[in-house]
């Protein structure tokens, strides 16, 4: 039987870091652990510094619930399957808070952030199935047919962000996120998906190891686990407040951000040269959860790029906005420079790189 638990002990790795709970006006109200606050860090530098007393979530964007806790829940697809599991064991997903939900995460999560009590333990991440099988049920589950496989996908794939099918499989020792065609995705999305990451290689973006799994399923390997090791992982929509369902920044704030949060101009320069091969890719669904940083040995870094294919974003415009265009042009992003005293020569040594990465890719 499901319950709504009024509070969650919340754990980074095996370590309790504070509890969370839901005020009656439905806003979240968050406290550190005194041991926490003593030899810990701060999981959300920008709204949850590492201090003692309690901190109040706001309304919006969140449902009330704090940016980085909002990061662990799933988005279009892992809400997909909670809702669909929920219903099959007779329940109104409805009536489930942000808090109960995170309670399904558990410690199933992105990231490296778990809440506990836990109301689900299932975990299947060994692949058991051919990929073809999963796609086959994955296109069920969209269409709203019965499958025999919910429960499976969902206890995998139930956490997981991002609007495509997918499933999270350990293969071979290594976890995986391998992604399926969505019913409005081209055939070939993930061939596509896959030349654009070799492709973002070449142009010197940092990217995480990806493979084209039986000639068509994109896989890319998690950069929030190393080897056994769970990675925390703070999305800029979770860090900053800002919705990803509507645009709601602008490069200049990513860049502005990156430097306040990492204190790092090596950081700062891979923000602006995945500006620059989205502008040139036109990969316009460049919204704020598509950008994320990492929190290891002691300091944050940009993560690995992710989700870098041709798209059509926001009624056709930059979901993120350059210098406040939703249709620029390379030369914008001199002006995105300009107004984060970034160095321009540096800007115009990165665009040209990436340029030549691109036009040496075809």
């Amino acid at each position: 039987m499901l319950k709504h638990p009024a509070s969650l002990d919340v754990y980074y790795q095996a370590q309790k870091l504070g509890r969370l709970a839901l005020a009656p006006d439905r806003r979240c109200l968050f406290e550190y652990e005194p041991e926490w606050v003593r030899g810990g860090f701060s999981i959300s530098p920008f709204y949850l510094p590492l201090k003692s007393g309690v901190f109040t979530g706001r309304a919006e964007p969140f449902n009330g619930l704090f940016g980085v806790f909002n990061d662990s829940l799933p988005d279009g697809w892992g809400t997909l399957l909670t809702d669909r599991w929920l219903k099959e064991k007779g329940f109104n997903p409805a009536d489930f808070t942000v808090v109960d939900r995170l309670s399904l995460v558990g410690n199933r999560g992105m990231g490296a952030l778990s809440y506990l009590p836990a109301q689900t333990d299932l975990l299947h991440d060994e692949i058991t199935h051919q990929l073809d099988y999963y796609a086959n049920e994955v296109a069920k589950i969209l269409q709203a047919d019965a499958t025999a496989a919910l429960e499976e996908i969902f206890s995998n794939a139930g956490s997981s962000g991002g609007a495509r099918p997918k499933v999270l499989l350990k293969i071979d020792g290594t976890d995986w996120l391998i992604k399926f065609r969505a019913s409005v995705d081209p055939e070939e999305v993930g061939i596509i998906e896959y030349q654009h990451a070799q492709m973002a290689g070449k142009c010197g973006i940092e990217m995480p190891e990806t493979r084209l799994f039986d000639g068509k399923y994109f896989g890319v390997q998690r950069f929030d686990r190393i080897a056994d090791t769970q990675i925390h992982v703070h999305t800029a929509a979770g860090l900053l407040y800002a919705s990803h369902r509507l645009p709601s920044l602008d490069y200049i704030d990513l860049l502005k951000a990156t430097m306040a949060l990492t204190r790092d101009i090596n950081e700062v320069e891979k923000i602006f040269r995945l500006m620059v091969f989205n502008i040139a890719i036109g990969n316009k669904d460049d919204h704020a959860k598509n950008f994320s940083f990492v929190y290891r040995d002691n300091s944050w870094k940009l993560s690995p790029a992710y989700d870098l294919l041709p798209s059509s974003g926001f009624n056709n415009n930059h979901t993120t906005t350059i210098n406040g265009k939703g249709k620029p042009e390379i030369k914008d992003c001199i002006d995105v420079a300009k107004h984060t005293a970034f160095p321009v020569k540096t800007a115009e040594r990165i665009i040209d790189q990436v340029l030549e990465g691109i036009k040496n890719d075809k």
